[in-house]
């Protein structure tokens, strides 16, 4: 049998979350972060599980930011899915530049290089009024936020 702390989020990283939100001063039990803890690890559970089930079916093995979308809409969790669309598609168009600025082009992107867009590009761009999206980058990770 698997450790049950194996599966879980790891307790530290929801406790920096969860801080970010709140008032400096405020203070969080180690009883709130543990079920936060709990509820988050679920989640991500629960929706992985969708998309392996999607990609099971479609015979593939790898679970890709597209099937997460897929799964985060097919679930019903369709705001958090535009959202992570168009995060995915931020993502991807940083991966692309950063790609050409290592191999000494510091021109944009020919489209005849470009992929051809993925079904989560095509559903970003089929959105009429898309909410307000910050993305920054940085060399540790990425920073998402929106309101």
């Amino acid at each position: 049998m698997v450790d049950e702390h194996v599966k879980l989020v790891p307790i530290a990283n929801v406790g920096r979350i969860m801080k970010q939100i709140l008032p400096p001063t405020a203070k969080i039990s180690k009883e709130a972060k543990e079920t936060m803890q709990e509820c988050a690890s679920e989640f991500i559970s629960f929706v992985t599980g969708e998309a392996s089930d999607k990609c099971h079916k479609e015979n593939r093995r790898t679970v890709n930011g597209d099937d997460i979308c897929w799964a985060l809409s097919s679930l019903g969790f369709d705001n958090y899915a535009e959202v992570m669309l168009r995060y995915l598609y931020k993502l991807r168009d940083f991966e692309r530049q950063k790609a050409n600025q290592n191999k000494g082009s510091n021109d944009e992107v020919d489209t005849d290089d470009e992929e051809a867009p993925s079904e989560c590009e095509k559903q970003e761009s089929a959105t009429t009024s898309p909410a307000p999206l910050e993305f920054n980058v940085t060399e540790r990770g990425c920073k998402l936020s929106f309101s």
